[in-house]
């Protein structure tokens, strides 16, 4: 994160949309529909800033003026450290939240420098700050821990059972898949479910993921089911 632009709005650092679109792997305008669709969670001044008209002007001709990419923007959005963990929440992939965690550490919890301040007002400012830091940190570790498989995951691992059942049952050609494919499959999924302690395969939890493919790579029918299938495909031997 240190390679990024340090931007200052309020007092407060803040990134564009092209910012944190790249630091969390996604695209501008993945972030700008993400923003659309749950625009009622995002508040001005709290989440974002929208710059238009002159202050955008004087904002591409000082901080952003080496910005080739905003010469055609007419408004802007900033976003700050709470608007950056809403993106994070709504995205809900280990990419985006390993990227907050080192946004937050390593460019929003730099402070901009201010006038100087009692030290006691200081010291309770930075509690505060610390406090609210390990608050969102904690929500993070425990977002983290109860997200779901994403929609590609789900798709690797219905690929990978396709593979795993048709194998089993001795190819699409073999006599066993055309009358035992659905009783195979069905068994299969039940077994899944029953190992993971889930309701259905897309409740699976990330950090299961991994575990879930090595565990389609071990399994195997069950013996009744195994001698069902050698049943069926020894009579294409026979003829």
């Amino acid at each position: 994160m240190s390679d990024l632009t340090i931007i200052n709005h309020e007092n407060q650092r803040v990134l564009t949309t092209n910012q944190l679109a790249e630091s969390y792997g996604a695209s501008s305008d993945y972030v700008n529909r993400n923003f659309s669709n749950n625009k009622e969670r995002y508040k001005h001044g709290k989440h974002y800033f929208l710059l238009e008209g002159e202050d955008l002007k004087d904002f591409k001709m000082t901080t952003g003026k080496n910005d080739g990419s905003l010469l055609r923007v007419n408004k802007l959005y900033l976003w700050t450290e709470k608007g950056a963990w809403l993106h994070a929440k709504s995205l809900n992939t280990d990419q985006a939240w390993d990227a907050y965690e080192m946004l937050v550490d390593d460019y929003y919890n730099v402070k901009v420098q201010q006038e100087p301040q009692s030290l006691e007002v200081a010291l309770r400012a930075a509690l505060e700050h610390e406090k609210e830091i390990k608050t969102i940190k904690s929500d993070v570790t425990l977002l983290k821990g109860t997200m779901r498989i994403t929609s590609l995951q789900q798709q690797e691992i219905q690929v990978e059972v396709r593979k795993v059942v048709v194998k089993a049952l001795g190819g699409k050609e073999s006599p066993a898949y055309a009358e035992l494919k659905g009783k195979l499959f069905s068994d299969f999924w039940k077994e899944f479910k029953h190992y993971f302690k889930v309701p259905r395969y897309g409740d699976l939890p990330t950090a299961k993921f991994d575990e879930a493919i090595n565990y389609l790579k071990l399994w195997r029918p069950s013996t009744s089911m195994q001698m069902e299938i050698d049943s069926y495909n020894s009579q294409m031997a026979i003829y």
